[in-house]
């Protein structure tokens, strides 16, 4: 059995002060620090030293607070993105962190994400100040009992971290009403948030990140990708640009991307920092995974053996040549191929290529870009796995084009 590496970037809650503290002694990791601040327009280092914990809980600090932080660890952790795409199996972030990922995975540049969430804080913060929000974390108890509670209070499941935590998010009265009359066997947690985040509540920042979006130039990624919306693998950096936008106001589905990791068979999960939340969720939902919770740079080392144990020989890169492109499976399940697509056939950009079937669902597959048919990589009704590839698609010259805009 192979290693499949997987790194993850936490969200909005996991920040402490202090926490950057032993980080700017590292002359490199100061000076990109210092970059991201002029970019942000935020003093960083002295909101990650010493700033106290109700100044970095404000949503217009903290998100691109851990966005940096990520980021900038990253870079010391993997100096050479080419290299770190050939270890790193798969990538994922909780909320804000997808932010972190996709400026990771090439998507979006370091700058563009800092701007996004300078700009995403801000807002989800303005909202947050029109009605007092909040969120708590259900620990225990049995799920249906806890969705059913959540329902009853008219809140919102807004993170659903896999067995044993669910958030609910919602206003301070109906949060104060599932306090005090809790589901069975379970504990209520406040958490170190301003708003309800992921909830109906944050529908105005929504529309203001769209239209900056809209701005923003983005590539493929070059490695898996998986979105809280539903955990599935997503090839096209526009298309996970736009989710990231829409997870604003809605729920996280964290086990659904940790389903997916088991999928891909990840044997290990590294968080950046600050990290110890998603390793914590992990531990109890994704038994047999080595875990690995980057804090401190004196643990560089020891995170460089644990990604060099857990590099996936056999992982291919998601990026293309000008040659050709792949067009891989979002999910696990059979694939449906469209009979009438052969080789030889010229598609149009978002042509639909079959589907992958599973229990839960059916995931639709569209060729993102355009070309013509080189190779059918699986057939129909093949089992396939996240981030499979299904077609190989030699580029139109307007296809070309429009990845290079």
């Amino acid at each position: 059995m192979g290693t499949v590496l997987a790194i993850v970037a936490p969200g909005q809650g996991a920040q402490t002060p202090g926490f950057l503290a032993p980080w700017l002694e590292l002359p490199r990791f100061a000076t990109r620090l210092a970059w991201l601040s002029a970019v942000s327009g935020l003093d960083l280092a002295h909101y990650g030293t010493d700033a106290d914990a109700e100044t970095i809980r404000d949503t217009a600090v903290a998100q691109p607070l851990l966005v940096a932080a990520g980021l900038t660890a990253a870079l010391e952790l993997l100096p050479s993105p080419s290299e770190a795409f050939r270890k790193v199996a798969v990538v994922a972030g909780h909320s804000v962190g997808e932010i972190t990922a996709a400026a990771g995975t090439n998507v979006i540049s370091v700058e563009a994400a800092m701007v996004l969430v300078r700009e995403r804080g801000k807002a989800m913060a303005a909202a947050s100040a029109a009605w007092p929000t909040s969120m708590s974390a259900i620990i225990g108890g049995d799920r249906d009992e806890v969705m059913a509670a959540i329902a009853t209070y008219g809140l919102t499941a807004a993170n659903d971290n896999g067995s044993g935590q669910v958030v609910a998010g919602g206003t301070a009265e109906q949060l104060a009403e599932l306090a005090a009359n809790p589901p069975h066997r379970t504990r209520i947690v406040p958490l170190s948030v301003a708003g309800a985040f992921h909830t109906v509540h944050m529908e105005p920042a929504v529309a203001h990140m769209a239209n900056l979006a809209k701005a923003v130039s983005t590539k493929d990624p070059r490695t898996r990708l998986l979105s809280n919306a539903d955990g599935q693998v997503v090839q096209s950096g526009a298309e996970y640009l736009q989710r990231i936008v829409r997870q604003i106001a809605n729920p996280v589905r964290w086990d659904l991307c940790m389903a997916t990791m088991s999928e891909l068979g990840v044997t290990g999960l590294l968080e950046l920092p600050p990290a110890g939340t998603l390793t914590g969720i992990a531990k109890r939902n994704l038994k047999g995974v080595e875990l690995f919770s980057l804090n401190t740079p004196d643990q560089l080392d020891e995170a460089r053996d644990f990604v060099d144990r857990h590099a996936d020989a056999s992982h291919y890169d998601l990026s293309t040549t000008p040659s050709w492109r792949l067009v891989v499976s979002p999910g696990k399940g059979r694939f449906a191929r469209d009979a009438s697509i052969n080789v030889d056939d010229r598609l149009a950009a978002h042509t639909m290529i079959g589907s992958v079937k599973n229990l839960r669902d059916e995931i639709p597959v569209a060729a993102t870009y355009g070309g013509v048919v080189l190779e059918w990589l699986v057939e129909d009704d093949d089992p396939v796995a996240p981030g499979q590839p299904l077609l190989r698609l030699h580029p139109s010259p307007s296809s070309i084009q429009e990845d290079h805009a």
